[in-house]
């Protein structure tokens, strides 16, 4: 193999997965085994309920982890980041680089709470240095949970086939109504140019309503993000920055 292909492989998520997950896809196994997955999936949920459960009302920022600080999109996901911490929202993200550094980073500059759900990968993801907190998941599917669990509206920034998960993930949950219809932003008109069309197709053929068109929001401005979130979290689902909950010592929180 050539050390251009070699270099390929290492590429973001281009290497193979770790043992364990591809054992935990093939069919199935052993009680015992089985047993302790479920434990430890369980006890990943408890990790994350614990670290988020004190971090206030949260604006989820998806966006890719390839973007580098010298990227337009980048400066645009750091204003985004700014403009909702000083709307009084905790920022939350993937905790990754990139987009979701920049958002992080944006938060924590102007003192707002910043907080991040990391992944392992078989490439290391390492937390951004712009968290308060952070918890790190082995099963993207407890992470997204967590993404979501704790946002009262999700922006999405340019990415790749991570974001567009997260953001059809929430876009599902808000259509089923498994949650409410919380704002979802998408940033970066151009770049979204063909998603916004094939969007629409979707509602041409009826595979969706239009309703669920008008569920998302284009725009390019971080002005515009705030005043979509902020006032809908406000009037619609009663949001408040009211003090949080108080920690309780004998919960070791």
């Amino acid at each position: 193999m050539s050390g251009a292909a070699r270099t390929g492989e290492r590429r973001w998520g281009k290497c193979p997965p770790a043992s364990e997950e591809i054992r935990f896809l093939q069919g199935p196994q052993s009680r015992r085994t089985e047993l302790l997955r479920v434990l430890g999936i369980a006890w990943e949920f408890i990790r994350g309920f614990r670290t988020l459960h004190f971090v206030g009302p949260c604006v989820t920022v998806f966006g890719s982890a390839r973007y580098p600080e010298s990227h337009p999109y980048y400066g645009m996901a750091r204003d985004v980041g700014a403009a909702l911490a000083r709307a009084g929202f905790t920022v939350m993200t993937g905790g990754g680089p990139g987009i979701m550094e920049a958002a992080n980073r944006g938060a924590r500059e102007v003192g707002g709470r910043s907080v991040g759900c990391n992944i392992e990968l078989p490439k290391e993801q390492r937390p951004n240095p712009y968290l308060d907190a952070f918890v790190t998941f082995r099963h993207f599917y407890v992470r997204k949970v967590m993404l979501v669990k704790y946002s009262y509206a999700f922006v999405v920034c340019p990415g790749g086939f991570g974001t567009l998960d997260e953001a059809f993930e929430a876009l599902t949950l808000i259509q089923t109504g498994k949650i409410e219809d919380f704002p979802v932003v998408v940033m970066g008109t151009d770049f979204w140019s063909p998603l916004r069309r094939t969007i629409d197709e979707l509602a041409r053929g009826g595979t969706i309503d239009p309703q669920d068109v008008r569920r998302v929001t284009w725009c390019d401005s971080p002005a515009e993000v705030v005043a979509a979130i902020r006032d809908r979290a406000l009037h619609e689902f009663g949001l408040s920055y009211a003090p949080r909950m108080r920690r309780r010592r004998l919960l070791g929180e």
